[in-house]
């Protein structure tokens, strides 16, 4: 399950600490956080982010990778199943964004309960 398939957090979703996560939303957010949570996906999501134009190709965000192309794009496949990130493929090259829905759904549930308001 993804961050996208939340019903709760498809619209504005109060901060954790205005409002506890039910199971369902919990169980799904474990998934992104789990993807996030190793260092070279969070490195990828955030190249991603920070690049000119939002989005970056398998073989540009490789170079800064001591790994191979594969794994690169094991990661990319593990940020894109939780929802993070979206893929495209234009001829031979596969490019990945960041979800801007994803990211504003994350930054408003980590925002603290009295900076939502």
């Amino acid at each position: 399950m993804s961050i996208n398939e939340l019903p709760l957090l498809e619209g504005a979703r109060v901060p954790l600490a205005s409002d506890p996560l039910t199971e369902i939303e919990a169980a799904a957010l474990a998934h992104v956080f789990k993807a996030l949570a190793d260092p070279v996906r969070l490195r990828l999501f955030s190249l991603i982010a920070s690049r000119a134009g939002g989005e970056a190709s398998v073989l540009d965000l490789a170079a800064h990778f001591d790994v191979t192309q594969p794994t690169i794009s094991h990661h990319l496949k593990v940020l894109r199943e939780s929802g993070l990130i979206d893929s495209e493929r234009r001829g031979t090259s596969i490019y990945s964004r960041v979800r801007p829905q994803a990211l504003a759904q994350l930054a408003m549930l980590l925002m603290p309960g009295e900076a939502a308001s």
